[in-house]
């Protein structure tokens, strides 16, 4: 895993998880990953995303963890990158095309304010509280 390292309270943490490492954990494992980092305070970027299931029970986890002195929840941004190796109908039927990755950004419901989200960028204002 990357990470960009705190200098002091004047910066936000990222922690940059690789498909690889996240491929190798349960589903709560990579549920406690995530929301280990984002109680610290740190955005957290999957390189390829979370299945619909394991992202319910992110939410799941994370609104039992809500708690107004001591956490607000967590902001999540997805967008899908195309990873198809063929486009035709039958290639899709044959089970011939991969699954769409997709790039996940989480952080702190209070210190992640997403700007704009299209199909290629998610801009988002990260602030340090």
């Amino acid at each position: 895993m990357a990470e960009a390292t705190k200098t002091g309270d004047d910066g936000v943490q990222i922690d940059l998880i690789s498909g690889q490492r996240m491929d190798e954990l349960t589903t709560m494992e990579k549920i406690r990953l995530i929301l280990d980092g984002v109680h610290d305070g740190n955005i957290v970027i999957l390189e390829e995303g979370l299945t619909p299931d394991e992202e319910s029970k992110l939410i799941e986890v994370t609104m039992g963890e809500i708690s107004p002195d001591e956490f607000n929840g967590i902001e999540i941004e997805t967008y899908p990158r195309s990873e198809t190796r063929s486009s035709s109908l039958l290639g899709r039927l044959m089970g011939g095309e991969e699954p769409t990755a997709k790039l996940t950004v989480i952080g702190p419901a209070n210190q992640i304010e997403t700007l704009h989200k299209d199909e290629s960028l998610i801009s988002a204002l990260v602030s340090r509280n």
